[in-house]
């Protein structure tokens, strides 16, 4: 497993080097194949109150699935790196479980021996409430009219949503538009 640790606005030091080193290299008791992990940690500064820490961790296993978690609300960045985790062994439990319902018995004995070498993700991190199958309720169908990415926030926010796709009228190509959590805006643009 490989271990990339990126690093703005914070000092890594050996203590914090050793902190992330060793949570991480635990991920590999849970999930099989793990090829690369990638640990993002930042300090933003904040006009009001104190800053924020962040941390970010990517997982890619050989199968080439991604797994992402991310903790924004904590001001140290040791918490914001164990909340992370904490997240990623949620992510993990689901991806297992999703591998497990999908397909058939063949399908279910292939997992089983995939996941037979691995620990089950410890108990104090599972989600409490019991997973329930996800299905699509709905399904609409929207026409695209040509605008602009200002005409398709003032769009949105009549709409009030938190994502609008649109077709964007200066590149020719559809795009989602979405609110952050910071309060701006992205654009995700698909390419086929």
């Amino acid at each position: 497993m490989e271990l990339k640790i990126h690093a703005r606005n914070v000092d890594v030091t050996p203590r914090l080097q050793d902190h992330v080193e060793k949570k991480v290299s635990r991920l590999d008791r849970y999930l099989p194949n793990i090829d690369e992990v990638r640990v993002d940690l930042a300090i933003e500064k904040r006009k009001q109150g104190q800053d924020q820490c962040i941390a970010q961790l990517t997982v890619r296993n050989t199968r080439g699935v991604i797994l992402r978690s991310e903790e924004k609300k904590q001001s140290d960045i040791y918490a914001a790196l164990d909340m992370a985790l904490d997240k990623m062994y949620r992510q993990i439990q689901r991806y297992k479980g999703k591998r497990k319902r999908r397909g058939g018995r063949a399908a279910a004995a292939e997992v089983e021996a995939e996941f037979a070498s691995v620990e089950p993700v410890p108990l104090d991190v599972l989600p409490e409430e019991d997973e329930e199958k996800m299905s699509i309720v709905r399904r609409k169908r929207v026409t695209l009219v040509p605008m602009t990415e200002e005409e398709a926030i003032d769009q949105m926010e009549l709409l009030g949503h938190s994502f609008f796709i649109f077709y964007n009228a200066e590149t020719a190509k559809m795009g989602v538009l979405y609110r952050r959590e910071d309060g701006n805006y992205g654009v995700l643009e698909p390419e086929v």
